[in-house]
């Protein structure tokens, strides 16, 4: 695979990941539950299916550009303490529905500390 088929992979899976973060945000936000959400499954599947394609795609980039060859490198360390904590994220949101407007603004700003690291690796 092309280090270009990796990359929309990649972007594909974060749209699904900010997306049904977006959904979940939105549900808490206006007194919904877990229990009384008819859309819980399909958003929980998107946010675990943009997760694995955020983990395997960013991966293959870094195997056709063969920078993986002496361990991870550093970039990927605060890239994947951001995933952990986006893919912890609908837990916190259900669980805490007082911080849905905190998580408004930093949900946002992990995926720009993501980005960063991601763009500036060099």
């Amino acid at each position: 695979m092309t280090y270009e088929f990796y990359n929309t992979l990649h972007i594909v899976g974060i749209i699904l990941v900010f997306m049904a973060l977006g959904a979940a945000l939105l549900h808490a936000g206006n007194g919904g539950t877990r229990e009384h959400n008819p859309s819980r499954k399909l958003v929980s599947g998107l946010h675990g299916l943009g997760l694995l394609l955020i983990l395997v795609a960013g991966f293959g980039m870094l195997a056709t550009r063969q920078m993986m060859v002496n361990g991870l490198p550093g970039f990927i360390h605060p890239k994947l303490l951001v995933w952990l904590l986006l893919g912890a994220a609908p837990a916190l949101i259900m669980r805490k529905p007082g911080s849905v407007p905190t998580l408004w603004v930093v949900l946002p700003l992990l995926g720009a500390v993501a980005a960063y690291f991601g763009i500036n690796h060099s």
